[in-house]
């Protein structure tokens, strides 16, 4: 489906508005439907509706700050469309009546957005009104549920398209926790003055984790400092184990006695797309070796 067509004699634009956006998901089960007046430009005075129970396919996105919930439509027989609702910038979406809303998402921060356009159909300008009765959001934008009704008009025309949506989702998955040990033993090469660390990382999903961080010794007043990263393939269940060499910066070698270790795990939450990490600083004890 191609949006930036759905809008006639409207210049394609990027917008960036607020939070970020979560990924599209699939509805589970849901419906959209509309009707309009004659002269209505969106729905030509005809009347459509479409369901996941008729085959039809549903997608919903819902911003990180639950300002905006998007809705689109590719229907069984060829149709798509795309519902936009948005409360005033800076607000949640929230089960209450929304008056004023002009075009999403070129309203004036104060003013609610909408829009409904689709099969090659848009309004280059729109006024309208939506209410909703029900939205439960997940973390990052995950739309579990949402019963809303709209009515939209055109260019300032007196003909409009009103319509209704409804969405049930399952709960939202849990996000990715994950956790980080790091071992207050280690030890530095006597050969070339590289200290090596270990601990385990654990993981709620499967997740490649990123341990990265740096260690820092002081001997005679020499600063001896040097970073790592490696990568751990991480499973839940147990948690699983890390090792890194950490490379002194400069010609002093790491040696026997504490350093300072601070450590970033970091993964990618496969469900949510959105970066997990957690922190920790520790005194670790380097031996020779």
């Amino acid at each position: 489906m191609k949006r930036a067509a759905a809008v006639a004699a409207v210049p394609v634009l990027a917008v960036l508005l607020g939070a970020g956006v979560a990924q599209a998901q699939p509805v589970a089960t849901g419906s959209l439907s509309f009707s309009g007046d004659e002269g209505d430009y969106i729905s030509g005075g005809a009347a459509y509706a479409y369901s996941t129970e008729s085959k039809d396919r549903l997608t919903v996105n819902g911003s990180e700050d639950h300002n905006h919930i998007g809705v689109s439509v590719d229907g069984a027989n060829g149709d798509w469309w795309y519902l936009d609702l948005a409360a005033p910038r800076g607000e949640g979406l929230t089960a209450r009546a929304y008056d004023g809303a002009t075009r999403y998402p070129f309203q004036e921060a104060a003013a609610p957005g909408l829009s409904l356009d689709g099969n090659g159909r848009g309004c280059n300008t729109l006024t309208g009104t939506f209410a909703v009765q029900n939205v439960v959001f997940g973390p990052h934008g995950y739309v579990q549920a949402l019963d809303a009704t709209y009515e939209q008009h055109c260019e300032g025309g007196t003909a409009a398209a009103r319509g209704e949506v409804h969405i049930v989702n399952p709960p939202a998955p849990p996000e990715l926790s994950i956790g980080l040990k790091v071992a207050t033993d280690g030890t530095a090469s006597t050969l070339n003055g590289n200290a090596h660390l270990h601990g385990t990382v654990a993981c709620t999903a499967p997740a490649q984790v990123t341990v990265s961080g740096a260690a820092t010794q002081v001997k005679r007043n020499i600063i001896i400092r040097g970073t790592y990263s490696v990568q751990v393939a991480c499973k839940p269940g147990a948690p699983v184990p890390w090792t890194a060499v950490v490379v002194p910066a400069g010609t002093t070698p790491f040696q026997k006695g504490k350093a300072e270790v601070v450590t970033q795990a970091t993964a990618l939450d496969p469900v949510y797309n959105t970066n997990v990490s957690v922190d920790d600083t520790s005194v670790v004890t380097l031996t020779k070796s």
